[in-house]
């Protein structure tokens, strides 16, 4: 029996001295380094306890030994669990509970705060920082530098991935071996990537984007990655003539438009950049082309799914659209009521099947019969429409979710944060454009019966137990939610109202 992912992704590298990780001081990493790391760390997982199928939690910084830590659980047989950075101890109370992980690795400077968290939930806590120190990797050095890959199967979990439920309750995406390793091979396959590229990673490596996407089609293709631990943009205009592609969210185009510096001779090495987990605005697509000559290429996907469609590498990109499925990827727009399969034009639900897609929710059976069909479609609750011309539109999103750069918000989890607030007596969430973000978070408040809200005050507790990312940017306290006859709030309407408040903000 093989272990589908690494002996795709990285047995192939064993020994080499090729590149892999070029890094911001100017050293650079070789894939046999790196190797020879992730055989120390999953020696380390291994004495610390960890067998095949355990969930390894990650609360880390960006760095050379967490992504050795990723590749160590995929050797290893363990099921690799990232955690988005800005959770507070609140949130990584349920994360670590709900999954049962046999190991929880966060920052040094969180160690006492999380503390509690391992004792409660039997988690082995251990420690891992952005300059690569701490208990785990104390450990690592002490391991030998081989390891044998455990034999894993495609249908095996290879990582679970939580992502916010409309009710609140966060939902862990069990993803295979399977998955990942067939949206790698389409994803190399659809935007051309090879041996001889240099990939400029300035994301986040703790969802999808940046650690399946970009980290999974570099070591599949051979290429090396210029490894940055966040983006900023002086450093990624400094690096944009030694890459040949990079992959962003809308913010970072943004961002290198606002710069008078940045210009097409920084992009002359340049083959390809790539947008996604957020729409890219037209606007952006027409500045950005008549800037730097390059047109981007926008796709779409979820952490359900991967990547799903793309907009094509030698034909046209078209703004406002999110291009075809990718191969082997079958997907239908259907009416929401009826699931019934809509015409050509019209506006439906996305469903989407292919190897690509998850195994399942964690522990929630009737959420995955509800939203996985026996069929194999999964039902996105994505709006969208299909063109004449084949290309994908997404026009609108369920559930009332959010996106702020980049990153998923679902009104629901901080309206139950702000509802349980004293002198709260309800609130409704929503999203209003943003000019950097594409989106930011609206909080509508109602107050109780003789309670005041101080707008200030509600601001202060949500930077305790909220991630910043889902802090709302802007308070505004009414009378009454607007409601339909059924008593169901009527949050368009709250959209409407307060569309212009974060532009009004700038002028």
């Amino acid at each position: 029996m093989t272990n589908p992912l690494y002996d795709a992704l990285f047995a192939p590298h064993e020994g080499k001295s090729s590149p892999f990780l070029l890094l911001a001081g100017g050293s650079i990493l070789s894939h046999a380094a790196f190797l020879e790391m992730v055989d120390r760390m999953a020696n380390a997982l291994t004495a610390l306890g960890a067998v095949p199928g355990d969930r390894v939690a990650a609360h880390v910084m960006k760095s050379p030994q967490a992504l050795a830590l990723y590749a160590a659980c995929v050797k290893s047989g363990t099921v690799f669990l990232p955690l988005n950075t800005s959770y507070t101890p609140r949130e990584l109370d349920y994360f670590v509970g709900d999954s049962a992980a046999k190991i929880f690795v966060c920052d040094p400077s969180e160690e006492a705060a999380v503390h509690d968290i391992a004792m409660r939930t039997g988690a082995h806590l251990t420690t891992l920082g952005a300059d690569g120190l701490g208990s785990l990797t104390e450990l690592a050095e002490t391991q030998e530098p081989n390891f044998k890959a455990q034999p894993r199967s495609l249908n095996d979990l290879a990582a679970l991935l939580y992502t916010s439920g409309t009710t609140g309750r966060s939902k862990g995406a069990m993803l295979t071996h399977e998955n990942l390793l067939s949206n790698a091979k389409s994803l190399v396959e659809a935007w051309r990537f090879t041996r001889d590229d240099v990939l400029l990673h300035a994301l986040p490596i703790f969802h999808t984007h940046g650690l399946f996407v970009a980290t999974n089609v570099m070591l599949l293709a051979g290429g090396a990655m210029i490894f940055l631990p966040k983006f900023d943009v002086e450093t990624v205009m400094a690096q944009l003539p030694k890459a040949t592609a990079m992959m962003g969210v809308p913010t970072f185009y943004t961002r290198l438009l606002e710069e008078k510096q940045f210009s097409s001779d920084l992009t002359t090495n340049m083959r390809l950049f790539i947008s996604g987990s957020a729409p890219l605005l037209a606007e952006t697509h027409k500045k950005f082309e008549l800037r730097t000559g390059h047109r981007i290429l926008e796709r779409y996907g979820m952490t359900e799914t991967s990547m799903t469609t793309s907009n094509p590498y030698d034909a046209e990109r078209r703004a406002g659209t999110v291009g075809f499925p990718l191969p082997g990827v079958k997907i239908k727009v259907c009416d929401a009521q009826t699931n019934a399969e809509m015409p050509m034009g019209e506006i439906g639900v996305l469903w989407v099947r292919g190897p690509n897609v998850f195994k399942g929710y964690w522990n929630m059976p009737e959420k995955t019969r509800e939203e996985l069909r026996a069929d194999g479609f999964f039902i996105t609750g994505d709006l969208c429409l299909i063109d004449e011309h084949g290309y994908v539109h997404i026009v609108g999103r369920g559930k009332d979710l959010i996106i702020s750069g980049g990153y998923n918000i679902y009104p629901k989890e901080v309206e139950m944060f702000l509802d349980s607030l004293p002198g709260v007596k309800e609130s409704a969430v929503v999203g209003a454009p943003h000019p950097d973000f594409g989106e930011s978070v609206v909080a509508i408040l109602v107050a109780e019966d003789g309670a005041r809200i101080d707008a200030a005050t509600i601001e202060a507790q949500t930077k305790d137990d909220l991630a910043g990312f889902k802090r709302p940017r802007h308070i505004e306290v009414v009378a009454e939610l607007p409601r339909n006859t059924m008593g169901k709030v009527q949050k368009n309407q709250l959209r409407e109202q307060f569309a212009d408040v974060f532009q009004l903000a700038q002028d």
